[in-house]
């Protein structure tokens, strides 16, 4: 079983918007370094406005890998990513229909958008984090695959009891539903809003898959607040008691085949 990779997302917290999350480079920085301290391999950031100085800023001073979030902007908003080169884009397979705590976000992504983001991807040698919220998506997916337009490994994280049109059961059941339809080649990831986090990533972190924690998903533990570094410790304390290693950095970096 490959080390766990530990994604850290120290960004809004939709449904809790009151809890403080990092809104400069410099905040953003010291966040990654503590969050890598304690087992975090890939940190995923909302920098509108400021990718640039944000990449740089985390290249320089951590060597987590750094995956560009915001699916919901469009190519042109994004295109500093690619010209940055940043590790990784996180690209949703189909449309946004989110329902947070005083925004709704109705995007539509559709497959020739897609294909565009595939031909940047390589032009730009940049990776991409696909988003799967449904099955719908993983038919997307096979789409772009039977082009071949991507190159494997597909980096992929599953969502779950995320609200809106989007939603899907926060459950075990749907989460080994959704896993067996995933086509060879990818590389699991697993992020869950909502009380029922725990349970689904214990069952990631047993199955082999990878987890995603931070403010943006659930800022709680066990329903008290927590920091980013405090989500990303009890979870890798909880993947070690439980016989799995914590990926590093460069183990992770093997396992998405970045060129870094």
């Amino acid at each position: 079983m490959n080390p766990l990779i530990v994604t850290v997302t120290p960004n809004i917290s939709w449904l809790n918007p009151s809890v403080s999350y990092p809104k400069t480079p410099e905040e953003f920085v010291e966040e990654a370094k503590k969050a890598e301290k304690a087992g975090a391999s890939i940190i995923h950031i909302h920098a509108q406005g400021m990718w640039q100085e944000t990449i740089r800023q985390l290249r320089k001073n951590t060597n987590m890998i750094i995956q560009c979030g915001m699916s919901s902007l469009s190519i042109k908003e994004r295109m500093e990513v690619f010209t940055e080169r940043a590790d990784m884009i996180s690209v949703i397979l189909g449309h946004h229909d989110e329902a947070f705590v005083g925004q709704d976000f109705h995007v539509l992504h559709p497959r020739e958008e897609l294909l565009e983001y595939a031909e940047l991807f390589r032009k730009y040698n940049v990776r991409p984090e696909f988003e799967v919220w449904h099955a719908g998506h993983i038919w997307n997916l096979n789409y772009l695959i039977n082009k071949k337009a991507l190159d494997p490994p597909y980096f992929t994280t599953l969502f779950f009891g995320w609200p809106g049109g989007n939603w899907s059961p926060p459950n075990i059941e749907e989460y080994i539903y959704r896993k067996k339809l995933m086509p060879s080649g990818s590389v699991i990831n697993v992020s869950v809003m909502g009380d029922e986090q725990l349970k689904i990533l214990t069952a990631a972190i047993l199955l082999g898959d990878n987890v995603r924690v931070g403010t943006e998903d659930n800022p709680f533990i066990k329903g008290k607040l927590a920091t980013n570094e405090e989500l990303v410790s009890f979870i890798a304390d909880l993947a070690k008691s439980l016989g799995r290693k914590i990926a590093t950095s460069s183990e992770a970096a093997k396992v998405i085949r970045l060129n870094r």
